[in-house]
C-alpha cells in the first residue's frame, strides 16, 4: 500500500448491510469533496450495499465467512488499495503487516465506551440510551478509528458528538448519530489522504 501522491486514493469498502455509508462516500467523491475512488466492495453476505456498488459499476466480492489474512492481502493487491474502509462490516478483519495502519472503521458511539464484541447497530444505541436514563451519560456520537486485532480498540482518528436526551429512543439516537457519521467518515478520510501516510 503506497502513498497516494496526489492521485485519488483507492478505497476497498467492506460492508454487511444497507450500504448507506458507501452511498455517502460515493456522493462525496462525485461532488469532488473527497479525492478518492471506491476500487471494490467486499460484503460478508448478499445485501443492499452490493446493489449500490453494482449500480455505480464498482466490482464486488461476497465472502460469507471470516477472511483469512492472505485473502485480505490478495484483495488489497488485486484492487491496488490505499485504504480499507469498514462500513458496517460485522466481522473482525485480519490485520496484516501489509494492512496495519491502513484499515479504518466507524463506530456509532464515543469509544472507548460502548464498544467491543456485540456492540454494533441498535445494540450500541440501546446501551447508550439506557445509560442516559440512569444519568450516566449526556452525549453520544461516532468514532472513526484505526482497526486492529480486536473490536473497537484501535487509535482514534476523530470523534463527533451529539446530545443524548433522557426521552430518546434508541432509533432517535441512531438517526442523530448517523447524521454525524455522514460527516465524520469523509472528514477522516480527507485527513488521512492529505497526510498520505499510514498510522
Amino acid at each position: 500500500m503506497n502513498p497516494t501522491a496526489g492521485r485519488p486514493a483507492r478505497l476497498l469498502v467492506m460492508l454487511s448491510g444497507s450500504g448507506r455509508t458507501l452511498d455517502n462516500l460515493i456522493a462525496c467523491i462525485d461532488r469532488g469533496e473527497l479525492n478518492a475512488r471506491v476500487a471494490a466492495v467486499v460484503a460478508s453476505k448478499p445485501c443492499r450495499g452490493l446493489e449500490i456498488a453494482r449500480r455505480h459499476g464498482i466490482p464486488t466480492v461476497i465472502i460469507e465467512r471470516r477472511l483469512h489474512p492472505h485473502e485480505l492481502d490478495d484483495l488489497v493487491e488485486q484492487h491496488r488499495t490505499d485504504w480499507v474502509v469498514l462500513a458496517g462490516y460485522l466481522r473482525l478483519v485480519p490485520v496484516t503487516d501489509r494492512t496495519r495502519g491502513r484499515i479504518i472503521n466507524i463506530h456509532p458511539a464515543l469509544l472507548p465506551d460502548f464498544g467491543g464484541p456485540g456492540m454494533h447497530g441498535m445494540a450500541v444505541h440501546t446501551a447508550v440510551v439506557n445509560a442516559a436514563k440512569r444519568g450516566e451519560v449526556t452525549e453520544s456520537g461516532c468514532t472513526v478509528h484505526y482497526a486492529d486485532e480486536q473490536y473497537d480498540t484501535g487509535d482514534t482518528i476523530l470523534q463527533m458528538r451529539c446530545p443524548v436526551h433522557p426521552t430518546d429512543t434508541p432509533q432517535q439516537l441512531a438517526d442523530r448519530v448517523f447524521e454525524l457519521e455522514l460527516q465524520a467518515y469523509p472528514e477522516a478520510l480527507r485527513r488521512l489522504i492529505a497526510n498520505d501516510r499510514p498510522h
